[in-house]
């Protein structure tokens, strides 16, 4: 039926047709295209996901030198990994994922030799990565290869798993891959479904790579060469990042959500209004107040989780003075205001690790609780009774809980003597700044993926090159509990070995827990699926939008 024609096409034009037909049937024909037209629409924003954020990637490798936390979720979403984690639902009726329950991803099977030595992995014949080039062994071979070789995150991460060398993985045929075990560790296989045993597109990446740069670290930075779930179809760094659904991906269940756009808005007011309005389906990793404010206003969904195995903490590089008197770090974990950080910073959105108000369960309390006098004495004892001056930084990505600690713990440590100036470090040189590990005087959070006591020690207490040990910390009592701990099978033993770490590393004061973080986001009443990751990202082949 043709409503508008023109000029000299014959075909009757719109006012043509009025007087020839009945003007119900005009009426039903404009519906129709009205109807349809609302339609696309509809079904356009049904597969359209915006999300708001703080902060976005700053890398689109996770083997990127000071890759941030947002780019995990750049990695996880684009990239996949041989196998991947099972879920649960908690008795609340939030789901997460189950750090007990190992699925296949890009491998359909596995098995592990009789001999307790080496696992076989067999992978998805028709896997192909977002160029159409099929998946091979070969590309898990070199992406592993990559990982143990270009030291930092990447090479630390799987060493956390015995993942030490390449000579541990073995192309057996085109479609099957061997791991050798070095040793006997229960984290080798949960260690290959982390965000870094990424399998990436060796062919790709190769004709980016040079002899100054033979795994294509530059390259990779800007671009992806994954096989996940999502391309990247856009990044602008500070700004937005765009994600297109892989229609080929066949390591799973069709994600629902064709495209998803990452706004970073750093403003709170911004976030919420924008929430309130329905502006956006989902503002993630919400600042306290915010999700606070949203609570009141019930104009969205909120869900809070509890991050394992993590704690935000006032952090003392031990290898420089002052901080390396032990009185002085003693001194300043007794000024931590942290009833005050409880209250005015995360608005009792976390699980307090001071006071001694946990002393089982791991994150365990410290026995610290803010006493002016005592931190006074023990200051005048570390021979520092007229103070001194630090420097206090923290991350600015992370502004909405980090500033107002800072601002709580510069106030409380001028008290006593210590005069703090806090320095802003932008989010995306933050990581960056870790590593140098010259810091003095720092707030950070850290959480380690695999949910083990020994595995959130190993990267953040262990004195031979941890990573995260950001307090340049050293005490080689605790690097062999750490290392028993890792490998031992005897469960009083471990107990044991647990316990004498926390203590040793609340005594010495290193860094000051203060509280267990919760991740929380604000979704629309419409959006499904959400499941908490222990990397803290979104993870979007499970949300749906109706």
């Amino acid at each position: 039926m043709t409503i508008f024609s023109l000029p000299g096409t014959g075909k009757p034009t719109a006012q043509a047709f009025k007087r020839r037909a009945p003007k119900r049937l005009i009426l039903l024909s404009l519906l129709a295209l009205s109807l349809g037209m609302n339609l696309t629409i509809a079904d356009t924003r049904k597969e359209t996901l915006l999300v708001v954020v703080e902060s976005g990637p700053n890398s689109l490798d996770i083997h990127g030198i000071g890759a941030n936390r947002p780019s995990y979720g750049a990695s996880w979403n684009t990239y996949d990994r041989l196998m991947t984690y099972g879920s649960k639902t908690l008795p609340d009726g939030k789901v997460m994922y189950d750090y007990t329950k190992l699925e296949p991803e890009l491998a359909e099977s596995w098995s592990v030799a009789a001999d307790g030595k080496s696992v076989t992995f067999k992978l998805r014949q028709n896997a192909v990565f977002h160029d159409g080039t099929l998946v091979t062994a070969d590309d898990v071979k070199w992406s592993f290869d990559r990982a143990v070789t270009v030291g930092g995150f990447p090479t630390f991460q799987m060493k956390a798993g015995s993942l030490e060398m390449p000579e541990q993985f073995e192309v057996v045929d085109k479609h099957t891959v061997k791991v050798n075990f070095l040793r006997t560790d229960k984290l080798t296989l949960p260690d290959l479904a982390v965000p870094v045993a990424a399998i990436y597109n060796s062919t790709l990446a190769k004709k980016h790579a040079t002899a100054q740069d033979p795994w294509a670290m530059e390259w990779l930075k800007n671009n992806t060469a994954g096989g996940g779930a999502y391309k990247v179809a856009s990044w602008r760094p500070g700004s937005e990042t765009v994600y297109e659904r892989f229609d080929k991906w066949i390591s799973g269940p069709k994600p629902a959500i064709a495209k998803v756009i990452v706004r970073e808005i750093p403003s709170a007011s911004a976030q919420q209004a924008l929430v309130e309005r329905g502006d956006v389906d989902i503002a993630f990793d919400l600042g306290p107040r915010t999700v606070t404010d949203l609570t009141k206003s019930k104009k969205a969904i909120l869900i809070g989780t509890p991050v394992e195995n993590a704690m935000w903490y006032v952090g003392m590089n031990t290898a420089k003075p002052p901080f390396d008197n032990i009185k002085v770090r003693q001194a300043v974990a007794y000024a931590v205001p942290y009833q005050k950080i409880m209250d005015a910073a995360v608005y009792g959105q976390g699980i307090p690790l001071f006071g001694g108000a946990n002393n089982t369960e791991w994150p365990r309390a410290t026995s610290y609780q803010t006493d002016i006098s005592k931190a006074k004495a023990l200051l005048a004892e570390a021979g520092f009774s007229g103070g001194f001056s630090t420097t206090l930084s923290f991350d600015q990505g992370l502004s909405l809980i980090s500033e107002p600690i800072a601002l709580l713990v510069q106030e409380s440590l001028a008290s006593i003597g210590i005069k703090t100036t806090i320095e802003k470090i932008p989010g995306a040189n933050w990581r960056a700044a870790l590593l140098r590990k010259d810091m003095p005087l720092l707030i950070n959070n850290f959480g380690g993926w695999l949910n083990y006591p020994e595995y959130f020690f190993f990267w953040a207490y262990h004195g031979q090159n941890a990573v995260f040990n950001t307090m340049n910390y050293h005490n080689q009592t605790l690097d062999t509990l750490i290392d028993k701990a890792r490998f031992e099978t005897d469960q009083p033993s471990y107990a044991k070995q647990i316990d004498d770490m926390i203590t040793l590393t609340y005594e010495e004061a290193p860094r000051v827990p203060l509280f267990q973080p919760v991740v929380s986001l604000a979704h629309q009443a419409n959006i499904s699926g959400y499941q908490y990751w222990f990397h803290r990202q979104l993870d979007y082949r499970q949300l749906k939008k109706d």
